[in-house]
């Protein structure tokens, strides 16, 4: 059995994270893969790009398997962060479109794959008969040696014989609840700047992951750390990089998020909501608007809650603060994650000078201060 192979070299290499979207295609893999190994079901295929950079910074080996049509969903997340921070990343892709494809618009991308990878110099395999199974633990072996990406491509001719394991991920059916909902509308006192000043001892000692652009470049300035994670690209996925390396460190980990950012991948907090990372606690500075390119006005500005749609999507510990002394007392009085606590704020950009380290910089500073 191809898949079985396939699991077996990946366990023979240590690989110990799977992140999933499923495919109907590649059954047979995704639901070995449920039973042999850890494993993050996704929203979004980006989200599991930040899973899986915050699970290795922590020391996971982390793979992913999702279908064709999501590499288009990933290929900023791979160039910005995994490239950019020189990240090593194993995925398995399910091949859409070549081979007995039923829905047309799988075949687009599908048939464009190869010179997707190609235009974004991503190395890949094909795996198109159970003889070339044996490629992949010299794939994954490269990855993490040269810290790199690789596409392990599963033309689905290969499934032709085989059978999908049952998955044991819906053996009990979870209890479905109501959500309960009270919380004061507070008035925003302070600029994002002024509340990372106030942040600045809460976030000693900690792992911290920052939301890119004006905010990274603030807390640069106001606590600059090894353990922070300067974002200098991907929006979006703060939070999914922060859970990555929450689920592989028992030391505490802050996510300094923020409305725009979070908007683009909502699908994230239930993903958290599902893992429950006990020591992972999000701070979502809520401004209203865009504040890094220009502050145009973002849906919070409009009426959407953050802190709502947080418990909606079964995050139990939320607040939602403003004040110092709200902001200074909530931080004193958390208890176990994962925490969402919805800071709002006023507009405004402090001058501040960018970041002055590289990306493989960061990435080495934080997971020097993992391991310490």
């Amino acid at each position: 059995m191809v898949s079985a192979e396939i699991v077996q070299a990946l366990m023979n290499e240590g690989v110990n994270l799977f992140v999933t979207l499923p495919c109907e295609k590649a059954r047979p893999l995704s639901n070995l893969v449920y039973v042999n190994f850890r494993h993050i079901a996704l929203t979004r295929e980006e989200e599991g790009v930040g899973i899986s950079a915050g699970a290795y910074m922590a020391g996971a080996k982390p793979a992913m398997l999702v279908q064709s049509s999501g590499i288009g969903n990933m290929v900023n997340a791979l160039c910005s962060l995994t490239k950019a921070y020189k990240l090593p990343l194993p995925i398995f892709v399910s091949w859409r479109g070549v081979y007995r494809e039923e829905i047309p618009t799988q075949v687009p991308l599908g048939k464009r794959l190869t010179q997707m990878f190609a235009a974004l110099n991503i190395d890949y395999n094909i795996i198109e008969s159970p003889e070339d199974a044996s490629v992949v633990s010299e794939a994954v072996v490269k990855v993490y040696a040269k810290n790199t990406i690789h596409a392990i491509l599963l033309n689905p001719k290969i499934w032709a014989r085989e059978e999908a394991v049952e998955s044991k991920s819906s053996e009990t059916e979870a209890e479905r609840r109501s959500v309960h909902y009270t919380s004061r509308v507070s008035k925003p006192s302070m600029t994002r700047f002024e509340i990372l000043k106030i942040l600045a001892l809460y976030l000693e000692g900690k792992i911290v992951v920052c939301n890119l652009g004006i905010p990274c470049k603030e807390l640069y300035q106001v606590k600059h750390q090894k353990s922070n994670f300067y974002m200098l690209g991907s929006m979006g996925l703060a939070s999914s990089i922060g859970l990555g390396i929450a689920t592989f460190t028992r030391k505490d980990v802050v996510v300094i998020d923020g409305d725009g950012s979070l908007l683009m991948n909502l699908g994230t907090l239930s993903t958290i909501a599902v893992a429950k990372p006990r020591n992972l606690t999000i701070l979502a500075i809520d401004n209203g608007v865009h504040g890094s390119t220009g502050n145009q006005p973002t849906a919070t500005s409009h009426g959407v809650d953050l802190e709502l749609i947080a418990r909606g999507s079964g995050l139990n510990e939320t607040y939602k603060v403003a004040s110092r002394d709200e902001i200074t007392s909530t931080l004193n009085d958390l208890g176990k994650g994962p925490n969402f606590v919805h800071v709002l704020a006023k507009s405004g950009n402090a001058k501040v000078p960018n970041v002055s380290l590289t990306p493989v910089q960061i990435k080495q500073n934080v997971m020097e201060a993992i391991r310490e």
